[in-house]
């Protein structure tokens, strides 16, 4: 039966869209999903402690390869090669994280198979005694999700098309210079000269001529022989003696 998926779950794998838990296994879980065409696949994927582990892991990735038809390191050692009856393998992943998907038929067996030989019981040779087995990674029930893809590497140019940019731009650079030089030249042309002042002509002026006072009567000017007879103290025109006699 179907459950709803939980915290960690993978939204996606590969190309398939997942949609809900089918089963919950030690080894690992598996998955309802839905392919790009609407059709409905089964999704196994290992669990994080599992795909931590070379040996579950690898066991994992024989199973897929078994029914592959491709020959893994247990088919290479034995001679033999051990298929798993079921639906054919639709898409796998074999990384890190390995995963692997075939056609959803309700009430049969899907993808659960290929985890089946994840986990080891008893002993690989006799008969089974003893104790189990438990590998130490069972308490870890989370899934193994992919690596998140790589970032993108940062863009680079090709010398080639740095050496074109770089003549494109001198291209512009002189396409510039030689508008700038045309406008600011035509500017030049277009401006009119400028006429000459005319010469300054020169017209003599008369010197300043001093302002004069106003002329003034002559005072008379005594004679010599009037000199004596005007007596000291007196002025010349003090006529108190005139009619006394010499």
């Amino acid at each position: 039966m179907a459950a709803p998926l939980q915290y960690g779950d993978p939204p996606r794998l590969g190309g398939f869209a997942v949609q809900a838990r089918l089963s919950t296994v030690p080894a690992g879980l598996v998955y309802l999903g839905q392919a790009a065409d609407g059709r409905a696949v089964s999704i196994a994927l290992l669990t994080r402690g599992a795909a931590l582990d070379p040996s579950a892991r690898e066991r994992f990735v024989t199973a897929i390869r078994s029914s592959s038809g491709v020959r893994g390191w247990v088919a290479r050692a034995t001679g033999r090669t051990t298929t798993i009856e079921g639906p054919p393998v639709l898409a796998a992943d074999l990384s890190e994280a390995p995963w692997v998907a075939v056609p959803y038929t309700p009430g049969r067996p899907g993808a659960e198979r290929f985890l089946e030989p994840v986990m080891v019981g008893g002993t690989l040779i006799g008969e089974v005694h003893g104790p189990d087995f438990v590998p130490y990674w069972l308490a870890d029930r989370a899934p193994a999700l992919p690596a998140p893809p790589r970032p993108r590497p940062p863009l680079t140019e090709t010398r080639r098309r740095v050496l074109v940019a770089a003549a494109v731009l001198a291209l512009l650079l002189l396409l510039g210079a030689v508008i700038a030089l045309l406008l600011f030249r035509g500017e030049d042309d277009s401006t009119p000269m400028p006429r000459p002042m005319p010469p300054t002509q020169y017209a003599p002026s008369p010197p300043p001529v001093p302002a004069s006072p106003e002329p003034q009567e002559p005072q008379p000017t005594p004679s010599p022989g009037e000199t004596g007879r005007n007596t000291p103290g007196q002025s010349p025109g003090d006529d108190s003696d005139e009619g006394n006699p010499i």
